[in-house]
Order: C-alpha cells, then sequence, then structure tokens
C-alpha cells in the first residue's frame, strides 16, 4: 500500500493544527487524529450544493456564502447548478487551506477558483453573516463538524440562538440557511425552527450511496 505523505501543516485560530496528506492520488486534512475530509468521500458535501441551489433556482443574480472552503466539493457543485449571473462568496478561516487549494490540491479543485463568479474571503464566516441585512439568497455552513463543533470552539456561535438570528436577518426572504453535519442533532433542530426556520433535515452518504450517514438541514426563511 502507498503510504501517506505529509505535504503541509497550519496552526488554526484558537489553537490546533491542520494537516494536509497525500496518498498517490488521495489527499486528506487532518486535525491531530481526526479526519475532516478526504478527496475520496464527495457525495454529503456536493449535496448539500445541489440541494441548496434546487431550491433557490430561478431567481435573478442569486447570492450565496458558503461557510468553509475545505477541499471545493461544494463550491464545485454549486458553480455546475448556478446561472451565469450568480455570485458566490466563500469564507475560509485558515489561509493555508486557501493556499493548498491553489497549490497541491489545484488538480481537485480544478480552476474553480478563478471562475468569475467566485470571491474568496480569508475571513471568519460569522463576520459576513454579520455584515448586513438580506444580503444572500443562501447560506451553506460546512464549517467544522457540524453543529458540535469539534476544531474550534468559537465555530459554535454559529449554531447558538444569536447566531441563527443572524443568519436569518442576512436571508433575502425566502431564502434558506443550509447546514453539513456529521451527524443527527434534535436539539439543533428545535433551535432551527425557534429562530423561525421552516426546517428539512435529510441524511445522505458520504460518497454516493456507500459510506458514513451525514446529516443536511435546509432551514427556509419565512419571512417576507
Amino acid at each position: 500500500m502507498i503510504p501517506w505523505v505529509q505535504l503541509d501543516s497550519a496552526k488554526i485560530p484558537d489553537g490546533g493544527e491542520l494537516r494536509l496528506k497525500r496518498r498517490g492520488a488521495e489527499f486528506s486534512i487532518m486535525l491531530g487524529t481526526n479526519e475532516l475530509m478526504n478527496s475520496r468521500l464527495s457525495g454529503s458535501e456536493e449535496a448539500l450544493a445541489k440541494l441548496s441551489c434546487d431550491r433557490i433556482r430561478g431567481r435573478k443574480e442569486p447570492h450565496l456564502l458558503i461557510g468553509g472552503l475545505g477541499m471545493g466539493f461544494t463550491l464545485r457543485a454549486a458553480l455546475a447548478e448556478l446561472s451565469d449571473d450568480a455570485r458566490v462568496t466563500v469564507a475560509e478561516l485558515a489561509p493555508a487551506v486557501v493556499a493548498w487549494a491553489r497549490g497541491p490540491m489545484a488538480e481537485i479543485f480544478d480552476g474553480s477558483l478563478d471562475d468569475p463568479r467566485v470571491t474568496i474571503r480569508e475571513t471568519d464566516v460569522s463576520g459576513l453573516i454579520r455584515s448586513g441585512a438580506a444580503r444572500y439568497d443562501a447560506i451553506l455552513l460546512d464549517v467544522d463538524n457540524g453543529p458540535e463543533g469539534l476544531s474550534r470552539k468559537a465555530n459554535d456561535a454559529l449554531y447558538d440562538r444569536a447566531g441563527l438570528s443572524a443568519a436569518r436577518t442576512a436571508l433575502r426572504p425566502g431564502g434558506l440557511l443550509a447546514v453539513w453535519s456529521s451527524g443527527p442533532d434534535a436539539g439543533f433542530t428545535r433551535r432551527l425552527r425557534d429562530a423561525g426556520f421552516s426546517v428539512e433535515e435529510i441524511r445522505t452518504r458520504a460518497n454516493g450511496r456507500r459510506g458514513a450517514r451525514h446529516v443536511i438541514w435546509i432551514a427556509i426563511n419565512t419571512a417576507r
């Protein structure tokens, strides 16, 4: 078997270290002993984009905010679904992840970062969510391990009552908040409903019909 080779590492805010590893054509991003993502497992991240884009299809000049660049699965899937007049803002807190996307993982990203519809912001997505009202048609969060944080405690603030209220304010009427998670969280579903969202909880596989079962919440802003 081909051994894993570590290509790079980078500190993240609030402590911890990300490590980029490669084995042949396969990439992995690790946090300690936990694998955050793998280039062979893209199904649920792609579903996050497709489910969201299906629900805003037909809107003129739709604006998506994606929290977390990762390996670009969600970004590429969104670009394939969106119209030419769309805008996609991607917030990535770790500059090293953006550098890896343009460097050793460039083949995986397949030029998506250079799409004219895309803007990359090296910042915390929570700041963009709080930057103004009714700015986005969809906010897609693939940050950390889902509502139950793993890599960074501050990420929990995206999913608490105040964070969900801020997300709802940032959405246009009928816009949606889509959240990826490694597993179910009944408390989070209740918080979404308490925040005024209409909620759908969808189970999906990590890799098509195989792999671990992940969860995607599609929460619609019902304000008019």
